[in-house]
């Protein structure tokens, strides 16, 4: 031990203050486990709340507001225009972020979580070194909650172009601006510029955009990109990514041609990777597979007994949510309870316009693996509620199993779909079937009733979808 280090005994510690790190150290105090939480970052909440799902859901939100504004001339609402504040929403998505992670910060104060912020490194079995602290903190049991960082451009790409972080502290809205990566964040935060004002261009390297997304529901968002953007270029490969003036000119290659164009911003959406590289795994004996994740089983345990492993570290869906609920498996087994992450389905959010839901099989997934499978769709342009605010673009799709009428999935694309599908999660997760969905009462008028809906038309028919006269 060099002079002056601090020793820190501890039940529990746990690396990173996530969605799935935040969680577990608060429920593991609750559940009388002494905890260390360590964070490098001066904020609490991870990637999330600091640079990812909150900032950009905050900007979203303004931009369909602004919308809705200027569509309300249509229902008698008049008004004189709309004008953006860049300086204020910049203001208010600080705001919002500072908030909810200082609320993080009470929490922890609140459980007496004890907080160490540094950089964490395992250099034994059972210790781990705060850089910058010269603190080492002595567990029985340690989580690593870690999270995930931006995937770098290429070599030779490494300009000074936009990451999804610096895109959301909203720098400025440029008259032009290019996106890399037809995923999720890349439209979320496409479709958010495209509304203050830019002209987004997106290029995608697959055939389509969204891949993880059955493609119906994807056509719905498409159409509303392109009303949205100068340009959409998917089965494209960007080649060179060069300076010029103020702006960036790009070569990018598709259908064997090359198209070169200047931007006045570059946006790089290409995904993300576990943060697992140098965290001291080789001091605990344990490697990453090829992805970089760290194997784990269904109480999320690592190969060594007392180590743990949630959130984007580990296999599955990349999610907040799911991240949140492993931090709560994890610190329950360590208080000696009996828990499992046995969850049938995850949710998947995408706060594109509209939205798109799903939980469960999808259309995709049953098509490739040859299950049996029937589906109901019903459309919101049939929808009261949708049609009394002008939201009728999208619909809902649900899942079954043809013989047993067991919900197997639902996907929903339309207005609220965010909030709408965890109906669609607890009937996987109850084991529920069509009839459960029918007879349950939706409150009317409401986009709820949808789910509904969608359940009759695959038990047969809806009494608001005309029928085909033989």
């Amino acid at each position: 031990m060099v002079m002056g280090e601090l020793i820190l005994d501890t039940d529990l510690v746990v690396l990173g203050s996530g969605p799935g790190g935040y969680t577990a150290a608060i429920h593991a105090a609750d559940l009388g486990v002494e905890v260390v939480l360590v964070e490098s970052d001066s904020r609490f909440g991870g990637v999330c709340l600091t640079e990812g799902c909150i900032p950009s859901k905050t900007l979203i939100n303004i931009v369909n507001l602004k919308e809705s504004m200027e569509n309300a001339g249509s229902m008698g609402l008049k008004y004189s225009g709309v004008d953006v504040d860049i300086l204020q929403l910049r203001q208010w998505i600080d705001s919002t972020v500072n908030s909810l992670s200082n609320g993080i910060a009470t929490l922890l104060d609140n459980r007496e979580v004890e907080v160490v912020k540094g950089y964490g490194r395992f250099i034994e079995d059972n210790k781990i070194y705060v850089e910058g602290t010269n603190t080492i903190i002595r567990f029985k049991h340690a989580i690593i909650a870690t999270g995930s960082r931006i995937n770098e451009l290429p070599a030779g790409m490494n300009l000074p172009v936009w990451t999804s972080a610096v895109a959301l502290r909203l720098p400025e809205v440029p008259a032009s601006l290019l996106v890399i990566g037809g995923g999720y964040i890349g439209l979320e935060i496409g479709q958010a510029y495209a509304g203050l004002g830019s002209s987004v261009t997106l290029v995608e390297f697959s055939s389509r955009l969204l891949s993880g997304a059955d493609e119906d529901l994807v056509q719905v968002v498409l159409k509303k990109c392109k009303q949205q953007f100068s340009a959409i270029h998917t089965g494209s490969k960007i080649n060179t990514i060069e300076k010029s003036g103020a702006g960036f000119l790009v070569t990018f290659e598709k259908e064997g041609k090359m198209i070169r164009q200047t931007f006045d911003r570059v946006l790089a959406a290409t995904g993300r990777h576990p943060n697992t590289n140098d965290i001291g795994l080789d001091a605990l004996g344990l490697s990453p597979d090829e992805n970089g994740l760290i194997p784990t089983d269904d109480q999320c345990r690592t190969q060594k007994s007392h180590i743990f492993a949630v959130g984007d570290v580990t296999k599955g869906p990349a999610l907040a949510h799911k991240a949140a609920r492993e931090g709560k498996v994890a610190a329950e087994v360590i208080a000696g309870a009996s828990s499992a992450f046995d969850n049938l389905a995850v949710p998947a959010v995408l706060f594109t316009h509209p939205q798109i839901a799903w939980t469960g099989l999808t259309e995709k997934e049953a098509e490739e693996k040859k299950i049996p499978f029937k589906k109901g769709l019903f459309p919101l342009t049939a929808l009261g509620r949708a049609k009394s605010i002008k939201k009728t673009t999208g619909f809902v799709k649900i899942i079954v199993d043809p013989e047993t009428a067991l919900i197997l999935g639902m996907g929903i694309v339309g207005e609220h779909a965010a909030e709408m599908i965890s109906e669609g999660n607890l009937a996987i997760e109850m084991g529920a079937c069509l009839e459960d969905l029918i007879v349950s009462i939706h409150p009317h008028p409401t986009f709820s009733e949808s789910i509904m809906e969608a359940a009759e038309m695959a038990a047969g028919g809806s009494v608001h979808v005309f029928r085909k006269r033989t």
